[in-house]
């Protein structure tokens, strides 16, 4: 048995395999960062290697280039200027015109404020003479370039412009509820035709904004359409998707290359299709397209910048272009010059202009030439990892480590060219980084196999070691032995304690023989939980039990760690206590303080004889914390500086203001109820409750002893209610002195 025991723990090539395949395979469906940032490199050289495709004949770019900021002027050009850009376009006979560009404030290059401000002047000193008067109004319609460029847009009535949406809310803040309202009903126009939503679509599942930053109102309401012009980086800064839907309050919009395209194409519907995942589908009359769940198109980029047509605008507006180029096309103006700074980092260039991706879009939709990525996808790459490891396995154990080496490599060099046939051939995005991570983790884990031995003498150690210390300190001890002295160091860590509550009544019950069993029944089951959330148990103090989270590994979570610890431990109490009331055996009941701070920690004792623990007030607050359940009959209390860590994701509920035993500044205590998910369950027993609070704290005993009624009304026998319904008529008879801040002082541990 025991021979069968070590042979089944033993290492072998075939183990390593199979470990490694498994371990590529968990990567992959977690979706690591790293590999994923590896990943969008690859499909880059992807792009590279397949080289430029030559895009359709239906769009071309008017462009802002260096050529007309040299002829026209710095940009902003007068509006006027772009009034005879639209004026010229249409004479040409182009099909449908967008704007890459937001005209979000009155004309800067326009006179009409001057000659308003003249009239006012004239008016102030009584000046009524008629022929000035009509003379001034004239030249104030002159000078309205808003008003001429608005009525250019009105006559081409194929003008799509673009605004831009503030998707963060920082970006948003110095707007007014006004200015975001106004905005909604600049861009109303511009919704999804028909929106289909199945079941309640998850609020993070799509791109949401905060406010948009539309057109001037006269160019807006002169407009056939608008569309967003707002794309996204990827995590190494590169555009691959456009948003093809971005919800706004309660509706969802396109963006400026799907509005231009509706346009081109006379005007077919706009659908989109939710769930409770996101997107479901997206399209454009008879088009579907293939978006992920956020609403994102990943972008066919066909070539580096100037793939499709530029043409300067000074040679549109000075007419030394052929009308042919334009007759029937998609035009789209925007910037390309670099001083204009509309240039984004694509697959094929870091210098590639915003336009150009909007004419990309508006190609592959055209020509349904998308890259895909369906869901199936994920099943061939499941079993090319498992095979590409397998022979990779195959190979290394049987073969010498040159060979061995070459065979890799040629492995390697066969799955990059398949993958790129595949890319260049059929649009189809396949994974590469997890095959040749799988290929050359096995040769690398296999080969350290064969050479490596002390890896045995460390096993030794650590076995040795491990029925004195625990395994994670062993760890770290292993890789600095200098660990091994007295001494610690100060970090910020999450401490829990619990206790049993009336034990000694319980232990007068039982023989010590039942006693014995029962704690090591109880200490087993709540240990078990915190090794779960990699808890450091730091000792065992009679029936109470303290853990650490945070160390000796770091863990930014560990408060969260602390807390799920906690709600998991009654959990595993409340099983333990049915098994116990079946059997007969008296039932235990626990408190559990967490508190989260600076602490102490290392190993402290003797030269001969030390022990790994934490030390400091924060590890004090926790432990009054635990006792401090007794007092307002809960189970978990944890500290105000626990609570700022794990309020977005717990639910809690504040119980008081106290001052422990042994502190002079007082502390917020939270009673911590469950995962946020569980809220709506208590959300009405909350707003009771700390609305009882908020009258305790104002001295208004009568109407918080009504709330806290409520409370027990709705919660049947609420402890923390009860106390305070007491406390309030007490104050009631003896109220506080003045200045009193609502803080509890215990007079106990």
């Amino acid at each position: 048995m025991g021979n069968l025991i070590k042979k089944i723990f033993s290492v072998s090539p075939l183990k390593i395999t199979i470990l490694v395949i498994f371990l590529s395979l968990t990567m992959y469906i977690m979706k690591v960062p790293f590999f994923h940032f590896m990943e969008l490199k690859a499909l880059d050289l992807s792009f590279m290697a397949r080289g430029v495709r030559t895009p359709g004949v239906e769009t071309v770019i008017a462009a802002i280039d260096e050529k007309s900021l040299t002829e026209l002027g710095r940009w902003p050009w007068p509006r006027t200027t772009i009034a005879r850009l639209i004026d010229t376009l249409n004479e040409y006979g182009v099909k449908s015109i967008g704007f890459d560009v937001v005209f979000a404030e009155p004309d800067e290059n326009s006179s009409l404020k001057d000659l308003e401000e003249l009239s006012i002047k004239i008016d102030d000193i009584g000046l009524k003479d008629p022929a000035l008067l009509k003379f001034l109004d004239e030249k104030k319609e002159e000078a309205n370039t808003d008003l001429i460029f608005a009525r250019s847009i009105k006559r081409a009535g194929n003008v799509t412009l673009g605004y831009f949406f503030y998707v963060s809310k920082k970006d948003a803040e110095h707007l007014s509820e006004k200015d975001i309202e106004s905005s909604e009903e600049y861009i109303s126009g511009s919704k999804y035709d028909i929106v289909q939503m199945r079941g309640n679509l998850d609020e993070y599942a799509v791109i949401n904004a905060y406010s948009a930053a539309p057109n001037v109102k006269p160019l807006t309401d002169a407009a056939n359409a608008s569309g967003y012009f707002n794309s996204f980086s990827d995590i190494d800064g590169t555009n691959r998707w456009s948003p093809l839907a971005i919800r706004f309050r309660d509706n969802f919009y396109p963006p400026l290359s799907v509005s231009v395209l509706k346009q081109y194409l006379g005007g077919p519907m706009l659908s989109l299709k939710t769930a409770d995942y996101g997107v479901e589908g997206i399209k454009i009359g008879d088009i579907e397209i293939p978006t992920d769940e956020t609403g994102q198109i990943l972008i066919n980029f066909l070539g580096p910048a100037k793939t499709f047509p530029h043409y300067s605008i000074t040679d549109i507006i000075h007419n030394r272009l052929d009308p042919a180029l334009f007759k029937d096309r998609i035009v789209l103006v925007g910037a390309t010059a670099t001083g204009v700074y509309d240039l984004r980092v694509t697959p094929f260039s870091t210098a590639y202009p915003g336009i150009g991706i909007h004419a990309t879009v508006i190609d592959n939709i055209l020509h349904q030439n998308f890259i895909r990525r369906p869901g199936w996808t994920s099943l061939i790459d499941v079993f090319i990892i498992i095979l590409v490891g397998s022979i990779m396995g195959i190979i290394i154990s049987r073969s010498r480590a040159v060979s061995g080496f070459l065979l890799g490599m040629a492995l390697i060099v066969a799955w990059v060219l398949i993958n790129r046939f595949v890319f260049s051939s059929y649009n189809l995005w396949l994974n590469t980084i997890y095959p040749l991570f799988t290929i050359l983790t096995v040769y690398i884990g296999i080969t350290i196999y064969r050479y490596i031995t002390e890896e045995r003498e460390k096993k030794k150690i650590k076995g040795a070691f491990q029925y004195y210390l625990t395994a994670s300190v062993i760890n770290e001890m292993l890789k600095d032995p200098s660990k091994l002295k007295l001494g610690g160091d100060k970090k910020n860590l999450s401490v829990l304690f619990s206790d049993i509550r009336g034990f000694t009544t319980v232990s007068e019950k039982l023989t010590p023989e039942e006693l014995v069993h029962l704690l090591n029944e109880y200490l087993t089951a709540m240990t078990d939980v915190v090794f779960r959330y990699d808890g450091l148990l730091d000792k065992y103090m009679g029936d109470a039990i303290m853990a650490v989270f945070g160390a000796p590994l770091d863990q930014p979570d560990h408060p969260e760690r602390a807390c799920m610890t906690a709600m998991e431990m009654m959990e595993e109490l409340k099983k333990l206590q049915k098994k116990w009331t079946d059997e007969g055996r008296p039932v235990l009941d626990i408190g559990i303080g967490i508190n989260s701070g600076d602490m102490v920690v290392g190993n402290m004792g003797s030269e001969m004889r030390f022990d790994y623990t934490v030390m400091g007030d924060s590890v004090n607050l926790g432990s009054r914390l635990e006792g401090i359940n007794k007092e307002y009959g809960t189970n978990i209390v944890i500290s105000e500086f626990t609570y700022e860590s794990v309020k977005d994701t717990l639910f809690c509920r504040e119980l008081d203001s106290v001052r422990v035993k042994g502190k002079t500044l007082p502390v917020k205590i939270y009673e911590l109820l469950g995962e946020k998910k569980d809220s709506e369950k208590s959300n009405g027993f909350i707003s009771v409750f700390e609305e009882g609070l908020a009258n305790y704290k104002q001295y208004q005993w009568d109407e918080a002893i009504s709330c806290f009624k409520k409370a027990v009304e709705i919660r049947s026998g609420d402890p923390p209610s009860e106390l305070y319904i007491k406390r309030c008529d007490k104050l009631k008879d003896n109220p506080p002195e003045s200045g009193w801040d609502g803080v509890y002082t215990m007079t106990k541990k």
